[in-house]
């Protein structure tokens, strides 16, 4: 499950405001969070995955269903032109393939918009509580910046200054939730998934 860019900006954002009011006051202190690791191995991002996942593939089985349907429509054309069967009903059966086709693409379309709206309902809440999590470690260790490791384009950073593995385990431990007060964790590094459904135009 690939995490949004705007999704990513935001997180820094609003990073830096929560740092801002110390940021004279201290040495600099950067780390880094691979968000989209810390999405796909949170309890909660597998869950979102794997039902993003199911959506994704009775969308899929959908089109192919319709595009085997359009398939054989056009072959029945096909024939239709070679045994030079009268104009009228070609072109009859032609506008309805055409017809099937536009409906067809209209229809992925749709699907792209509601994985895209799933996608962002179900990580949503996710998101904001690894918010949460990263603006306390922030404050109680006093990194005046944090930055997403991908957008960041961070090439390599040491692993004692590589949040993820602490901002997993704090969330799986329950913390960020609304009005809870925070637990400890540890520290290391990683790596990254979006679904798109597949429409094969025909003709």
């Amino acid at each position: 499950m690939k995490l949004s860019r705007h999704a990513v900006t935001l997180v820094s954002a609003l990073l830096l405001a929560a740092t801002a009011p110390t940021i004279y006051a201290q040495t600099t202190r950067i780390a880094v969070v691979d968000l989209q690791r810390a999405l796909n191995e949170t309890e909660d991002g597998r869950r979102a995955k794997a039902r993003l996942k199911r959506l994704f593939e009775k969308r899929q089985q959908q089109l192919d269903k319709t595009q085997n349907s359009l398939k054989a429509q056009k072959e029945q054309i096909e024939q239709l032109i070679a045994s030079k069967a009268p104009q009228k009903t070609i072109q009859e059966r032609a506008a309805t393939y055409q017809k099937a086709l536009i409906e067809l693409q209209s229809t992925y379309m749709e699907y792209q918009r509601e994985l895209a709206e799933q996608e962002g309902t179900l990580t949503r809440e996710i998101i904001a509580r690894m918010e949460r999590i990263l603006r306390r470690i922030g404050q109680s260790e006093g990194y005046t910046l944090i930055v997403e490791r991908n957008e960041g384009g961070v090439v390599w950073v040491p692993s004692n200054l590589d949040l993820t593995d602490q901002v997993i385990q704090r969330y799986n431990a329950g913390e960020g939730r609304d009005g809870e007060s925070g637990s400890g964790g540890g520290g290391g590094g990683g790596g990254p998934s979006k679904s798109k459904t597949k429409a094969k135009k025909s003709g």
